[in-house]
């Protein structure tokens, strides 16, 4: 799952609004829904996240923090490493091989190394 597809997750379930009945209500198929939220499609276009944040009635602030959590949930992330040291690049390749192997503790410890602390972590 990812940050963007837990949120909407959780607006769905403070409104006690069903996956199916969100996705028919916004023209989309369930299984695409569904797929967004689970992180098997990529990050969802501007329009699509102003949808949704429209559906919900969500604030400013609010809308402002699904758009970053959309911005922040491509299931599969490039990243650039040319002209970086090439600890860099070692970084990166096994941050890949073995962000699977992980748990949330190392997650969030790595998080905090990055200057990111648990309150704004989605």
């Amino acid at each position: 799952m990812t940050p963007f597809g837990k949120r909407v997750r959780e607006l769905r379930a403070a409104k006690n609004i069903q996956l199916k009945q969100m996705a028919e209500d916004l023209h989309v198929s369930s299984a695409y829904l569904s797929a967004l939220e689970h992180g098997n499609r990529g990050c969802p276009g501007p329009g699509f996240v102003m949808q949704i944040a429209m559906y919900f009635e969500l604030i400013w602030d609010e809308v402002d923090e699904l758009k970053e959590l959309a911005e922040l949930s491509h299931p599969r992330v490039p990243v650039d490493t040319s002209g970086l040291d090439p600890k860099a690049t070692l970084l990166a390749n096994l941050m890949a091989k073995h962000i699977r192997e992980l748990d949330d503790v190392t997650i969030t410890r790595i998080l905090a190394q990055m200057g990111f602390d648990e309150a704004e972590t989605p």
